[in-house]
């Protein structure tokens, strides 16, 4: 005959690992290095010259961090250029080359 048993879950488990949506916040003070490192400007410049910028584009994807965002991970774009940087081939190969590099050589 069959007895019916079931073993209770441990319901107090805590996360280790922090999210992907944890991991590409991007803070008030990073938020604040990198305006501050823009005056404000384009950092892409590719389909602006050098327009006014409004969003903060992240140089590697949320699913592929393993730290918290830093003002190294971020630049401050036009909409224009962050569209083309996330929506299209080119600006994906474009920020993987940006990757690569030191950011102090990639600022002007």
């Amino acid at each position: 005959m069959f007895i019916y048993n079931p073993v209770p879950k441990n319901t107090k488990h805590k996360r280790i690992k922090l999210t992907q949506r944890q991991l590409g916040e991007i803070t008030p003070a990073v938020r604040k290095q990198v305006k501050e490192r823009s005056q404000g400007i384009c950092e892409v410049r590719v389909k602006c010259a050098g327009s006014r910028a409004y969003e903060m584009a992240h140089l590697i994807g949320r699913g592929h961090m393993e730290w918290k965002t830093t003002a190294d991970d971020l630049l401050h774009s036009c909409v224009d250029c962050h569209r083309w940087l996330d929506g299209t081939p080119e600006g994906i190969r474009y920020k993987r080359e940006l990757v690569k590099l030191p950011f102090t050589e990639i600022e002007e």
